[in-house]
This record gives structure tokens, sequence and C-alpha cells, in this order.
């Protein structure tokens, strides 16, 4: 019997992160997943002005700052009780979803398919057509990504004023009503891109796509006569299954989502009042129920981080994140470990669209599970169903011309109290909760979707999600171990908006 253990760097992720792993024979027995760095953004809110969020907290993060402007101001907001017009609502939808689709469209194509031209796999029969798409700054699918997302971040300027890190959010509304000139601005962005799209990711058009129903409605499109199999998103299912990314990479059973992008027609509510247009929920891996969620089952872990120490796990409202750095003990990441109802749960895209009853993601998910590929895909999928919600949006404000952009609150200050904002990012699940006593913040604690994924060990010893879906995994050659950036890349890993401080400690590179 052979063991032996391994650290690496994993590249083309945002932010620093490790794996320690332990092989035996040639299988992951163990995995420690290591966020190397630490910020401390919920010490530096502290003592400061409620409002000071909205200025710092986008700044976590210059790939979802608009999810994390969102969520701050929803938790303002509910402490306040403070209401937001419909066009308000439509205009923050409208920018989520802006941010989303360029995330999507590069993590894909930037960051995940670029594997694909591993030397490993120039002996498949698709390697020199995968070579010719995914090649980094070469390839038509890299290059097209490049050049088609560049522009649909322009939307969140037209009306923010900037992006990254806009403050265009405010407690009651946004800054900017929506002119006719923004909307017809944003439409021509959003139907340059749809366009594109369908011609390099799809081989066709968003409305046929988007009415597929099952898994065998799938494949048969994809082997259909005409551009789909050598589309971008046909290139990527063939080489991906060719592989066997559709057998790897379960991790938990437990789904999360908090739902996406609030109701309009609910402007206004507040928990747990509040919709979404995309349902919240959580899947229960282990009776396959989507029970209702509730943000109160929240819970987070630190035995094996370094933060100050405590038992069991703490909802964020009782949370703290005092930094405790202990490298020579069993503690080993910046990152905590959150758990929903106790359990260890994923969430993403996937999640997202389980969760939201999407007949397709539901199919492939029944006939094969929750794997690195479908995971990916799901990701995909999403990008052409907000496409069209986008150009939906727009005309929905381009139907208003002249309705209210925010709703001034009756008091200069937001008051004492708590609150908490949920929102669905790129990534996932993103939730900041905020306590307020004697007008300026006591407590700020945010969880963001890498947090959940990403998690080490808990109190009772439970490996997060990334961890447990290494574990079992049979590799090749553990000097290059593609196999772990296939599966970690497919949850498009955040890890500046989870943790901050650099360990400059020699470890094995994946190939770039």
């Amino acid at each position: 019997m052979s063991r032996r253990t391994i650290q690496i760097d994993l590249n083309r992720v945002e932010g620093d992160l490790d794996f320690q792993l332990e092989l035996e024979d040639g299988k992951i027995v163990d995995a420690r997943c290591i966020g190397s760095l630490y910020r401390g953004f919920e010490q530096i809110l502290v003592d400061r002005n409620p409002k000071d969020a909205l200025v710092i907290t986008p700044r976590i993060c210059g790939i979802c700052g608009t999810a994390q402007l969102n969520a701050a101001v929803l938790a303002l907001e509910q402490v306040g009780r403070i209401p937001v017009p419909p066009a308000a609502v439509r205009i923050r939808n409208l920018c989520l979803m802006a941010e989303t689709v360029q995330s999507d469209l590069r993590q894909s194509f930037l960051f995940f398919t670029a594997d694909f031209c591993h030397p490993k796999y120039r002996h498949k029969p698709l390697y020199e057509k995968a070579r010719a798409a995914f090649l980094p700054f070469k390839g038509w699918a890299h290059c097209g990504a490049l050049e088609y997302s560049r522009h649909i971040v322009e939307i969140i300027a037209l009306f923010g004023g900037q992006w990254p890190h806009s403050s265009y959010m405010l407690p009651g509304g946004v800054t900017t009503p929506a002119s006719q000139r923004h909307i017809i601005d944003s439409l021509s962005i959003v139907n340059k891109l749809t366009r594109g799209f369908e011609q390099m990711v799809l081989g066709g058009d968003l409305e046929t796509w988007l009415a597929l129903q099952s898994a065998d409605d799938f494949f048969a499109w994809l082997t259909a006569k005409g551009s789909h199999a050598d589309s971008a998103i046909g290139l990527f299912t063939q080489m991906s299954r060719d592989i066997g990314l559709h057998r790897v990479g379960f991790g938990t059973p437990h789904m999360l989502s908090y739902g996406a992008y609030d109701d309009p027609d609910a402007a206004g509510t507040f928990p747990p009042q509040h919709q979404r247009l995309f349902k919240a929920g959580f899947l229960n891996g282990d009776t396959g129920i989507i029970e209702a969620f509730e943000q109160a089952e929240i819970t987070e872990h630190v035995r094996y981080s370094w933060f100050q120490p405590y038992a069991g796990g703490r909802h964020p409202f009782q949370g703290q994140t005092i930094p405790d750095y202990q490298p020579h003990s069993d503690r080993y990441t910046w990152c905590k470990a959150p758990r929903y109802q106790n359990k260890v749960v994923q969430t993403g895209p996937l999640a997202d669209a389980l969760i939201n009853g999407e007949a397709l993601i539901c199919s492939l998910y029944q006939a094969e599970g929750g794997n690195a590929w479908l995971r990916q895909f799901a990701r995909l999928h999403r990008t052409a169903r907000l496409l069209l919600k986008m150009r939906e949006t727009l005309h929905q404000l381009a139907a208003h011309p002249n309705a209210p952009h925010i709703i001034n609150p009756p008091e200069k200050d937001i008051p004492d109290g708590e609150g908490f904002g949920l929102v669905t990012a790129a990534r996932g699940a993103l939730g900041h909760w905020v306590q307020i006593t004697d007008g300026v913040i006591s407590r700020y604690q945010v969880v963001t979707p890498t947090a959940w994924n990403a998690s080490p060990k808990d109190s009772e010893g439970r490996h997060g999600h990334w961890e447990s879906s290494l574990l079992g995994l049979a590799v090749d050659d553990p000097e290059d171990l593609v196999e772990i950036g296939h599966i970690i890349r497919s949850h498009d890993p955040c890890l500046v908006c989870t943790v901050h401080v650099l360990d400059t400690g020699k470890r094995t590179t994946l190939w770039l």
C-alpha cells in the first residue's frame, strides 16, 4: 500500500486556493481545502455608519460587487423597514443579471474549458477541436467569450455610474431612473450578446434551447443535423463526457438556494413575505424533497478555521470573526464552515436550477446525479435564461417611463436593529447579516457562496462539499492533478470573497 501527502495550488480561480491531499494507491482518501488569504471586511465595518456598508462591501470582490451591494442594501432596508418601488427592483435585478452573465461566460470559457487543452488529452478524438475552441487567447470560444461578454457590464455603468465597486443602490431604491436612453442602450447590448451566444455557444436559437425538457431532448438536440455538436456547448459536453466528468465531483447531495431576483410585484415587502422570481429552498438530499428555506437554520463553525474558537455552530447574528492564526495546529483555513440544518450543503447554478424546478436540469440530475459536467452545464443554461429575462425586464422598464426609482426613507439614519440581505450571486447563495447599535454597525457577517462550497470540516468532523467531492477520486498522475481542476472549477471558486494573508510555502501548481 502506497500513501503520500501532496499540496497543490489551484490556478484560474478568483483568489488563492490550496489543497492538501492524502493519496493511497492512486486514490484521494483525505482532502483539506485551504483558503490561504484573510482580509477582514467584517472587522472593517464594525463601528461605522450603516450606510458605509454600501461603499465598502462592493469592494469585497471585483467580479460580484453588484451582488455584495444588493445584499448590503437589502439588509439595511430590512432593519429600517424601508420600502422599494418596482422600477428600482427591476433596475437592481437587471444589473445583477448583467454581472452574472459576464461572470458565467468568462468562467466557462476562460477558466473551465481551458483544461480540455491539457496535453493529457492529446490522444482524445476531439482534442484538436477543443484546442481550436478553448486554447487561452487563441481559441475561438475563448476569444469570443472575451469579446461578447466585455460590454454586458456597461449596463451596470449606465445605471450605476461605474463597474466594478458601484454604490448606486440606496435604502429605498437606486440613484438613477431608467431613462429612455439607458433602456435603448441596454437593449442593444443584450441583443448583441444574445446573437453572439446563439452563434458561438449554442449553434442555434435561445428559444429552441430553452424548450428542451429532458435528457433525451438534449442529447437528441446535440446530435441533430446542424452546428450544435460543433458549438461551444457541444464541444464542452462531448469532451466532458469523453473524459468522464459526468461520473465525478458529486460531493454532498444537499442543495441550498436563496432564490434569485426580487419580484417587482412584491416590492416593499420584507421576509418572510419577500418574493423572488426564481424560487428559494433547500433540497434535502436524504429525502429528495425540496423544503422551504429558513435563514434561521444557518450556522457557521470554526473548529478547523484560523479564528478564535467557539463551541459548535453559531448563526451569523451571534457569530464572530476574530482571526487567530494557528499554523501548527489541526486548523487549516481562513474559511469558516457554514451549515444548513446542521448539514453540509452546496450552492450555485445547479442547486438554483434544481430548486427552481427547471425541467432539463432536473432530468439530467435524475439520470446521472450532481456531477462536475452538469454543474458547469447548469451555469451555461442559466446564461440563456438570463439573457431572455434581461430583455423582458428592459421592456417592463420601458412600459413605465415615469415610475419612481426611489422612496426616501422617513428618517435620515438607519435605526438600531438587525437585518439580513440574501441574494443569488454568480456562484450561489450570498448573505449579509448586520446589527446596528447606537447608530453604528456593531456586528457584520458575510457568508459567501464559496464559503458554503469550500468549507473545511465542521465541529463534528464532517468534510465540506469540495473536500467530499474529491474523496475516492482516482488520479492518474499525482504530479499533475488536472482532475482536481475540473471538479473544483466547476463551482467557479471565488476565494477573494471568502478569505485573505498569504502563505508562501512551496507546493505543486496545477497546469495553466
